[in-house]
């Protein structure tokens, strides 16, 4: 069964609104906001990004692959195809039919190696699903 691939309009190589929102953010929560969309920003050179439902999303020209979101005592680093993606370290949460996320918080070590996996893997997932359906 072949899954439709979610579009976005309006996907930029750089949008200023997801600055301004990073800007926003402060402290450590802000840090890690930062940190983890800019590795999603250098996943490739047709990475774009846009702001939808008040996040910032990083796609493959339109089709979106990950994102980050600041909550009160945490951030989602986001997967729209988490479900999909390989996990060993066993980092992603959700149970949703598509998603996963993993929360990260302030004072609590990351597993930084694997969570680079899981985007890569987003990445170079949507790319396939782009290029081959």
């Amino acid at each position: 069964m072949k899954t439709e691939i979610l579009r976005f309009d309006g996907a930029v190589e750089r949008d200023a609104a997801i600055d301004a929102w990073m800007n926003e953010q402060r402290g450590d929560l802000g840090a890690i906001a930062r940190e983890w969309f800019e590795v999603m920003r250098r996943c490739g050179d047709e990475v774009r990004e846009l702001m939808h439902d008040g996040c910032p999303v990083a796609c493959l020209g339109d089709a979106p692959f990950g994102y980050v979101n600041v909550f009160n005592a945490h951030v989602n680093v986001g997967f729209f195809h988490g479900a999909a993606l390989p996990d060993p370290a066993r980092l992603l949460q959700g149970t949703g039919r598509f998603m996963r996320h993993v929360k990260l918080r302030p004072g609590v070590e990351t597993n930084a190696a694997a969570l680079n996996r899981l985007i890569r893997a987003a990445y170079s997932d949507i790319k396939a699903r782009v290029e081959h359906g």
